[in-house]
């Protein structure tokens, strides 16, 4: 092959590879372990960085936290609001987990993002912390069946990390949304909005007090 046509060859693979990109969905990015760690750390104080412009927990949210871990069972309403109202406060991230259609079950594609999310809280940084897994839907369906399919999505994520990275179940508490918060209200029925929502609601440290 002359070095013409293997010049035209690799135009035509970056090319390729350009367009491939642009047909993916927006929002469609997964995040690596690094990013989902640095997303769910809470910043150090800096010259730049005052102390009360950190994700701040109260005395009043830990005990709630600490009062939730270990549950077997979604939150109930009064719980979800509660927690709906701290994770602004938390490092927070959200991940598009990608599920079997109308169903709990993951879909394969899933596996590549929710590795990287167990790997993330597996870490040094992020190992020892509450984490709340939020389940969101779009806004197809009727309200009791999205937050049914969003408490049973939750669980499914709660179930791999456990599972598969060890990480103990008393550390990871699940919120189902339904279609009460939608990240892109403007299209309801946006992909972007079947998400599951991950907060860093008490560090290591708070945790063990």
């Amino acid at each position: 092959m002359t070095n013409r046509q293997q010049s035209f060859g690799s135009t035509i693979a970056v090319a390729f590879l350009a367009m491939a990109a642009a047909q993916l969905p927006a929002g469609a990015e997964e995040l690596s372990t690094q990013q989902i760690v640095n997303g769910l750390k809470s910043p150090k104080a800096t010259r730049s960085l005052s102390v009360s412009s950190r994700p701040s927990l109260s005395d009043d949210d830990l005990a709630f936290v600490n009062r939730v871990r270990g549950r077997s069972r979604s939150l109930s309403l009064g719980e979800r609001e509660q927690m709906a109202a701290i994770a602004p406060k938390r490092p927070k991230i959200d991940l598009e987990i990608t599920f079997a259609f109308n169903s709990a079950a993951l879909a394969p594609e899933a596996g590549p993002q929710l590795n990287s999310l167990g790997q993330a809280l597996s870490s040094a940084e992020l190992n020892g912390s509450v984490i709340m897994l939020g389940g969101h839907t779009d806004a197809k369906g009727g309200d009791g069946y999205n937050q049914k399919l969003s408490e049973r999505r939750a669980e499914t994520v709660k179930r791999f990390l456990v599972e598969n990275y060890r990480i103990p179940a008393a550390n990871l508490v699940t919120a189902g949304y339904g279609k009460t918060g939608l990240k892109n209200a403007a299209d309801p029925l946006a992909p972007e909005n079947r998400r599951v929502e991950i907060v860093n609601v008490a560090e290591r440290e708070q945790a063990s007090q």
